[in-house]
Protein backbone atom coordinates (compact mmCIF):
# COMPACT_ATOMS: atom_id res chain seq x y z
CA UNK A 1 0.00 0.00 0.00
CA UNK A 2 1.34 2.78 -0.73
CA UNK A 3 2.80 5.08 2.52
CA UNK A 4 1.94 8.74 1.03
CA UNK A 5 -1.64 9.35 -0.03
CA UNK A 6 -2.49 12.72 -0.65
CA UNK A 7 -0.36 15.44 -2.12
CA UNK A 8 -0.29 19.14 -0.43
CA UNK A 9 1.32 21.95 -2.62
CA UNK A 10 2.57 25.59 -1.71
CA UNK A 11 1.30 27.79 -4.57
CA UNK A 12 4.19 30.27 -5.37
CA UNK A 13 7.46 28.78 -6.52
CA UNK A 14 5.88 25.35 -6.96
CA UNK A 15 3.17 25.45 -9.27
CA UNK A 16 3.79 28.72 -10.28
CA UNK A 17 6.33 30.90 -11.13
CA UNK A 18 5.20 34.29 -9.40
CA UNK A 19 7.46 35.50 -6.90
CA UNK A 20 8.99 37.88 -9.49
CA UNK A 21 5.53 38.99 -10.32
CA UNK A 22 4.76 39.53 -7.46
CA UNK A 23 7.80 41.52 -5.85
CA UNK A 24 7.67 43.59 -9.40
CA UNK A 25 4.18 45.00 -8.50
CA UNK A 26 4.72 45.15 -4.38
CA UNK A 27 7.73 47.65 -5.41
CA UNK A 28 5.26 49.43 -7.41
CA UNK A 29 2.80 49.85 -4.72
CA UNK A 30 5.12 50.63 -2.25
CA UNK A 31 6.66 53.54 -3.86
CA UNK A 32 2.87 55.17 -3.02
CA UNK A 33 4.04 55.44 0.35
CA UNK A 34 7.44 56.79 -1.00
CA UNK A 35 9.45 53.44 -0.33
CA UNK A 36 11.88 52.46 -2.78
CA UNK A 37 12.71 49.06 -2.38
CA UNK A 38 14.67 46.18 -4.28
CA UNK A 39 12.93 43.15 -5.61
CA UNK A 40 15.67 41.42 -3.79
CA UNK A 41 14.47 42.77 -0.44
CA UNK A 42 11.52 40.26 -0.57
CA UNK A 43 13.18 37.08 -0.70
CA UNK A 44 13.27 36.45 3.39
CA UNK A 45 9.94 36.88 3.60
CA UNK A 46 8.85 34.36 1.08
CA UNK A 47 5.96 31.47 2.42
CA UNK A 48 5.33 33.97 5.30
CA UNK A 49 2.09 35.14 4.24
CA UNK A 50 1.59 38.31 2.07
CA UNK A 51 1.25 40.94 5.51
CA UNK A 52 5.03 39.87 6.33
CA UNK A 53 6.29 40.07 3.09
CA UNK A 54 5.05 43.56 2.12
CA UNK A 55 4.82 44.54 5.53
CA UNK A 56 8.59 43.13 6.50
CA UNK A 57 9.70 45.45 3.69
CA UNK A 58 7.76 48.49 4.81
CA UNK A 59 8.74 48.51 7.82
CA UNK A 60 11.94 47.35 7.04
CA UNK A 61 12.65 51.49 5.25
CA UNK A 62 11.15 53.04 8.33
CA UNK A 63 7.22 52.58 7.26
CA UNK A 64 4.78 51.67 9.06
CA UNK A 65 2.17 48.59 7.61
CA UNK A 66 -0.68 49.65 6.09
CA UNK A 67 -3.54 47.36 4.96
CA UNK A 68 -3.67 49.50 1.79
CA UNK A 69 -0.29 48.79 1.04
CA UNK A 70 -0.77 45.18 0.60
CA UNK A 71 -4.27 45.87 -1.35
CA UNK A 72 -2.25 48.14 -3.76
CA UNK A 73 0.13 45.43 -4.22
CA UNK A 74 -2.47 42.77 -5.10
CA UNK A 75 -4.43 44.68 -7.26
CA UNK A 76 -1.54 45.33 -9.81
CA UNK A 77 -0.47 41.77 -9.70
CA UNK A 78 -3.93 40.68 -10.38
CA UNK A 79 -4.03 43.04 -13.36
CA UNK A 80 -0.82 41.22 -14.80
CA UNK A 81 -0.81 37.97 -13.52
CA UNK A 82 -1.09 36.47 -16.94
CA UNK A 83 1.31 38.74 -18.48
CA UNK A 84 4.25 38.31 -15.45
CA UNK A 85 3.40 34.97 -13.87
CA UNK A 86 5.24 31.80 -15.17
CA UNK A 87 3.67 28.26 -15.07
CA UNK A 88 6.34 25.58 -14.06
CA UNK A 89 6.95 23.90 -16.80
CA UNK A 90 6.69 20.19 -14.59
CA UNK A 91 2.87 21.64 -13.18
CA UNK A 92 0.55 20.36 -16.01
CA UNK A 93 2.35 16.93 -16.30
CA UNK A 94 2.29 16.65 -12.52
CA UNK A 95 -1.14 17.33 -12.16
CA UNK A 96 -2.42 15.17 -15.31
CA UNK A 97 -0.19 11.80 -13.83
CA UNK A 98 -2.06 12.71 -10.39
CA UNK A 99 -5.35 12.83 -11.88
CA UNK A 100 -4.96 10.00 -13.44
CA UNK A 101 -3.44 7.95 -10.78
CA UNK A 102 -6.54 9.31 -8.90
CA UNK A 103 -4.04 10.63 -6.18
CA UNK A 104 -6.08 13.71 -4.56
CA UNK A 105 -4.11 16.87 -3.97
CA UNK A 106 -4.21 20.31 -2.27
CA UNK A 107 -3.38 23.83 -2.08
CA UNK A 108 -1.82 24.84 0.74
CA UNK A 109 -0.77 28.60 0.06
CA UNK A 110 0.24 31.31 2.95
CA UNK A 111 -0.61 33.70 0.20
CA UNK A 112 -4.52 35.43 0.25
CA UNK A 113 -7.13 33.57 -1.83
CA UNK A 114 -7.08 36.74 -4.35
CA UNK A 115 -3.48 35.74 -5.38
CA UNK A 116 -4.30 32.03 -5.05
CA UNK A 117 -7.16 32.26 -7.62
CA UNK A 118 -5.23 34.49 -9.75
CA UNK A 119 -2.50 32.01 -10.00
CA UNK A 120 -4.83 29.08 -10.15
CA UNK A 121 -5.89 30.69 -13.42
CA UNK A 122 -2.85 30.91 -14.89
CA UNK A 123 -2.63 27.44 -15.30
CA UNK A 124 -6.18 27.05 -16.11
CA UNK A 125 -7.37 25.69 -12.73
CA UNK A 126 -9.78 26.63 -9.73
CA UNK A 127 -9.74 25.66 -6.00
CA UNK A 128 -12.39 23.30 -6.75
CA UNK A 129 -10.49 21.33 -8.35
CA UNK A 130 -8.35 20.40 -5.36
CA UNK A 131 -9.20 18.13 -2.53
CA UNK A 132 -8.52 21.34 -0.41
CA UNK A 133 -8.03 24.86 -0.95
CA UNK A 134 -6.18 26.40 1.92
CA UNK A 135 -5.15 30.03 1.95
CA UNK A 136 -3.26 32.46 4.71
CA UNK A 137 -6.67 34.04 5.80
CA UNK A 138 -7.68 30.42 6.65
CA UNK A 139 -5.59 29.82 9.71
CA UNK A 140 -4.27 31.83 13.03
CA UNK A 141 -0.59 30.97 12.49
CA UNK A 142 1.00 30.83 9.03
CA UNK A 143 4.40 29.08 8.33
CA UNK A 144 6.44 27.94 9.93
CA UNK A 145 4.00 27.13 11.97
CA UNK A 146 2.02 23.90 10.93
CA UNK A 147 -1.11 25.12 10.73
CA UNK A 148 -2.12 25.41 6.99
CA UNK A 149 -0.55 21.61 5.92
CA UNK A 150 -2.31 20.22 8.98
CA UNK A 151 -5.88 22.22 7.82
CA UNK A 152 -5.16 21.50 4.27
CA UNK A 153 -4.70 17.71 5.18
CA UNK A 154 -8.56 17.50 7.23
CA UNK A 155 -9.98 18.92 4.52
CA UNK A 156 -8.81 16.74 2.64
CA UNK A 157 -9.40 13.54 4.57
CA UNK A 158 -6.23 12.16 5.00
CA UNK A 159 -4.00 11.72 8.41
CA UNK A 160 -0.82 14.01 8.19
CA UNK A 161 1.85 11.35 8.12
CA UNK A 162 -0.18 9.81 4.86
CA UNK A 163 0.96 13.38 3.34
CA UNK A 164 3.51 14.98 1.14
CA UNK A 165 4.33 18.16 1.28
CA UNK A 166 5.83 20.41 -2.02
CA UNK A 167 7.78 23.64 -1.24
CA UNK A 168 10.09 25.71 -1.89
CA UNK A 169 10.74 28.19 0.95
CA UNK A 170 12.78 27.33 4.25
CA UNK A 171 9.46 28.27 6.15
CA UNK A 172 7.36 26.26 4.14
CA UNK A 173 9.57 22.90 4.41
CA UNK A 174 9.85 23.80 8.50
CA UNK A 175 5.99 23.62 9.02
CA UNK A 176 5.96 20.97 6.43
CA UNK A 177 7.90 18.72 8.82
CA UNK A 178 6.03 20.18 12.47
CA UNK A 179 2.88 18.73 10.81
CA UNK A 180 4.34 15.72 10.80
CA UNK A 181 4.61 15.40 6.80
CA UNK A 182 7.15 14.29 4.12
CA UNK A 183 8.44 17.23 2.89
CA UNK A 184 9.58 17.35 -1.28
CA UNK A 185 11.74 21.01 -1.75
CA UNK A 186 12.38 22.23 -4.89
CA UNK A 187 15.11 24.40 -5.87
CA UNK A 188 13.64 27.55 -6.87
CA UNK A 189 14.04 29.74 -4.53
CA UNK A 190 16.92 28.35 -2.02
CA UNK A 191 19.85 26.13 -2.27
CA UNK A 192 19.84 22.23 -2.23
CA UNK A 193 22.10 23.03 1.33
CA UNK A 194 19.18 25.73 2.39
CA UNK A 195 16.18 23.19 2.12
CA UNK A 196 18.35 20.07 3.40
CA UNK A 197 19.23 22.61 6.30
CA UNK A 198 15.43 23.78 7.02
CA UNK A 199 14.71 19.38 6.76
CA UNK A 200 13.59 18.63 3.68
CA UNK A 201 13.58 14.62 2.75
CA UNK A 202 14.20 15.63 -0.74
CA UNK A 203 15.31 18.32 -2.82
CA UNK A 204 14.84 18.16 -6.23
CA UNK A 205 15.81 20.43 -9.29
CA UNK A 206 12.65 19.01 -11.13
CA UNK A 207 9.13 18.80 -9.45
CA UNK A 208 8.02 15.34 -11.42
CA UNK A 209 10.31 13.78 -9.25
CA UNK A 210 7.33 13.46 -6.80
CA UNK A 211 5.91 10.63 -8.41
CA UNK A 212 8.78 8.32 -7.72
CA UNK A 213 8.05 9.42 -3.93
CA UNK A 214 4.64 8.12 -4.11
CA UNK A 215 5.35 4.96 -6.28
Amino acid sequence: MMKYKAVLFDMDGVLVDSEDAMAQMTVRALEKWGIHPSAEDFKPFRGMGDRAYVGGVSEMYGVPYEEGMKTEAYRLFCENARELVRVMPWTVPLLGELDRRHIPYSVASAADRIKVESNLACISRTCDDFASCVTGADVEKLKPAPDIFLRAAVLAGYPPQSCTVCEDSLSGVRAAKAAGMYAVAVTTSFTREELIGAGADTVTDDLIDLLSVLK
